[in-house]
Parts: structure tokens; sequence; C-alpha cells
């Protein structure tokens, strides 16, 4: 039950909110899912609930697509992207996954109503099955994997450019 607020906070904006996990494999491609309600493909991930951090969403989305159970890693990046005709604005938090083992691999499963199915993507491959947001989203990442820093984003490129 949420906690009951009295004051101005009540108020405020409220902001959808989605987490994504990045998982690699031995050859360092990143993991794609295809989900069945979209022409794109995407990272693994969702939406946060009500009440639920950002990070565990992020494990219990990984869970329910993918049938893995590991908690994320650090935290990549914060991306804020700008309301569309048919949605609100959001914040998405992306998540290092780290090193998926083929065994790991090979025991993946997702759910049929929800995804098509999964793949190992190059940076390139995945660019020309994300969106062109959630391609940039992916390469800032993995930026920020690479150096170790979080970057923030504001709709898939690093603020300030």
């Amino acid at each position: 039950m949420g906690i009951q607020v009295s004051d101005h906070t009540a108020t405020l904006a409220r902001k959808r909110m989605a987490a994504s996990v990045l998982f690699f494999d031995d050859a360092d491609r990143v993991l794609l899912v295809e989900p069945t309600y979209k022409p794109y493909w995407e990272l693994p991930g969702g939406a946060v609930e009500a009440d639920e951090s950002p990070h565990a969403a992020a494990c219990r989305e990984v869970t329910e697509e993918l049938a893995l159970s590991r908690s994320a890693g650090r935290l990549l990046a914060v991306d804020w992207v700008p309301p569309q005709p048919n949605r609100t604005e959001g914040v998405i938090f992306v998540f290092d996954g780290g090193h998926l083992s083929s065994v790991e691999g090979a025991a993946l499963t997702v759910p049929p109503d929800e995804l098509r199915g999964w793949s190992w993507c190059t940076v390139e491959e995945a660019a020309e099955r994300l969106s062109p947001l959630l391609a940039r989203r992916l390469v800032e990442a993995l930026r920020a994997r690479e150096s170790g820093e979080v970057a923030y984003l504001e709709n898939g490129s690093r603020y300030p450019a």
C-alpha cells in the first residue's frame, strides 16, 4: 500500500519509469528481445511499478522476460525521454547485467505472448533492430560501461553533449 502524502508533493508531476538490463555473451554481443507488440527489438526490461525501485523492476522484468534469476549490476545510464503524441515523458534506467555463460544463454526462455524471441547482437546489428532512440541509448550505456561512469541522457543522447 502506498504512503499517504499530505503536503505539496502530492501535486507534483509523475513520470513514467522503466528499467532495462544489458547482458553480454563471450563475444561481447548484447542481448536483445523481440516484442510481439512492437515493430522493433528492445533491451530486456520494462515498466517500473508503483512503489517499486528501478533496480527491483529491472530484476523482476529479467525474470519475467527471460526466466533468468539474476540481480542487475551497476547503473549505466539514466535517460529522460520527452513526451510524444502517444506516450508521456519518461525516465529510463539502464543497468549492467554482466556476462551470461553459454549455459545461461541456452536456458533462456521468453513468454510467447509478450516476446517472439531473443538474440545476441553486435552494436551494428542492434542498431538495425532497435528504434533510433534505443540505439542511441545502447551506445551511450556501452560507453558508460567502458568508462565506469553513469551517463545522463536526454532522448538517448548524452547531456550536455
